[in-house]
């Protein structure tokens, strides 16, 4: 099942399936970091998942949205189409925020750090492909 879903996401785009492991890294990291320290654990938690679940959906859809835009549209009318699924992407976010509020689903603070974990991951993403490469290299010397 791992090997179907990493094909699929490469098909989409090389870097995809490290940021997408890199978003569920950071998201293990900052559950087992943050559990301690909250009183309401459930809502901190299924805020967290959610926020972690928004920005898995949010690096998939931008994947798509640029390889749809420039093979499709092609790029003189690619920008325009970006940008309007962009805002498109965010008022899903922000509808969801609204909905966990009103309904109580989850603390909102957790989620909006889950949803960070998308720009964290893209901050450390060629910092680990370079320590998982010199890794590489140094077991291959050996």
């Amino acid at each position: 099942m791992v090997d179907r879903t990493e094909i699929m996401l490469r098909r989409l785009n090389d870097a995809l399936p490290g940021l997408v492991l890199g978003i569920l890294v950071y998201g293990v990291l900052l559950e087992l970091a943050g559990i301690w320290f909250v009183a309401d654990k459930l809502r901190y938690s299924t805020g967290l998942a959610i926020g972690i679940a928004l920005a898995c959906g949010m690096a998939v859809n931008m994947a798509v949205v640029l390889q749809d835009a420039v093979d499709i549209y092609g790029e003189s009318r690619a920008q325009a189409k970006i940008i309007v699924k962009s805002i498109l992407r965010y008022l899903v976010v922000v509808i969801v925020f609204f909905v966990m509020m009103k309904w109580n689903l989850g603390n909102l603070i957790s989620a909006f750090l889950g949803v960070l974990g998308l720009k964290v991951s893209a901050y450390v993403q060629p910092f680990a492909h370079k320590l998982i490469f010199h890794w590489k290299q140094r077991r291959a010397k050996k």
